[in-house]
């Protein structure tokens, strides 16, 4: 339940934290300075640390939403956003373990003003860590390839970009990160926001493609900026993030892939998938190994379950920024590293 009444407001920052008390001390301050036009959530997916002492104590200009249990980035933020449905024009996703800089709501919210088609935008994403470069979850603007593997402007697979200025326009892209994704909230709610099920990782690129089919577009937003730890929630390396993430895209394309290829596709990213299984097990974690074979168990044991969410998705063929190379093929066999070589 909401612990304080809200405030009407254009705009809602969302944090969504499952024990992050370290990130709430570290980056709060930062949202807190540079959002003065906004108003500031942190919804709780029932932490079990001192997450909630810490927002009342030393945040309390910060609402708070307590969810009784933690359902997990996708259906924790659906099920927050619902608290505060019809309340405002624009819901700010962040993640806890973003710090945020001088004027990063202004130049994107006025960039969806000023164009009602944009359903969802992002603001460059840069390393905490490392500050001239970009970061894996979002960089300048997502996209994805003929496959469904995504991709980014300033990221492709582990390779990140120095920000050189090269991505300071604003274009239309195919998804923006759910690590700083500004959406317009009607929108959210008309598609039927998060796909739950999806508990973690890529419901994002499912949400905005979801959003294209309903003719709206994304956008990246090169006039503002913010820095990502990223891995907060599970580290990059942890099997259980590497079921999700292959689970997920398995799922992402099969429900909003067209009608045309989808079978063709599938049995291309099982060859491909079982490559990258075959690399964890002799590179890298034979764990990492286990979580792809049970993703893709996982997967075609619920296909009656993802076929029914498939049928409900009024699908549109003419999407555009879905590259018809092969990225895996251009990065690993061809060595393109850039997002310009693609």
């Amino acid at each position: 339940m909401l612990n304080i009444n809200i405030k009407m407001n254009q705009t809602a920052v969302v944090i969504l934290n499952y024990n992050g008390q370290k990130f709430l001390t570290d980056f709060l301050p930062s949202v807190v300075n540079h959002s003065p036009n906004a108003d500031i959530y942190v919804a709780d997916n029932a932490s079990t640390d001192d997450s909630i002492q810490i927002l009342q104590k030393g945040f309390p200009s910060i609402k708070i939403i307590q969810l009784t249990e933690n359902h997990g980035f996708a259906q924790g933020y659906n099920e927050a956003l619902e608290y505060i449905k019809d309340q405002y024009q624009y819901y700010i996703l962040l993640n806890s373990d973003v710090e945020v800089t001088q004027n990063w709501i202004e130049p994107v919210i006025h960039l969806m003003e000023s164009n009602p088609n944009i359903a969802a935008c992002q603001p460059k994403i840069k390393a905490f860590h490392e500050k001239t470069h970009f970061e894996y979850a979002g960089a300048a603007g997502g996209y994805i390839d003929r496959l469904g593997y995504p991709y980014c402007r300033g990221r492709i697979f582990q390779e990140l970009e120095k920000d050189l200025g090269q991505y300071n326009d604003s274009v239309e892209v195919f998804w923006a990160t759910g690590a700083c994704m500004f959406v317009r909230a009607s929108v959210f709610h008309e598609v039927g926001g998060f796909d739950g099920d999806f508990f973690a990782h890529m419901e994002e690129i499912d949400l905005c493609w979801r959003m294209k089919h309903t003719g709206y577009q994304v956008f990246t937003c090169g006039e503002s900026e913010v820095y990502h730890v990223g891995g907060g929630t599970l580290h990059k390396s942890n099997p259980r993030k590497t079921f999700l993430n292959f689970r997920n895209g398995l799922a992402m394309l099969y429900k909003n892939h067209p009608d045309e290829g989808l079978y063709t596709t599938i049995f291309t990213r099982l060859i491909l998938d079982g490559v990258a299984g075959a690399k964890f097990l002799f590179f890298d974690n034979w764990q990492d190994c286990m979580a792809v074979i049970k993703a893709h168990f996982n997967f075609y044991a619920n296909i009656s379950h993802w076929h029914k969410k498939r049928k409900q998705i009024k699908k549109r063929n003419d999407l555009g920024q879905i590259s018809k190379q092969n990225i895996v093929w251009q990065h690993f066999v061809k060595g393109k590293k850039r997002f310009d070589e693609i």
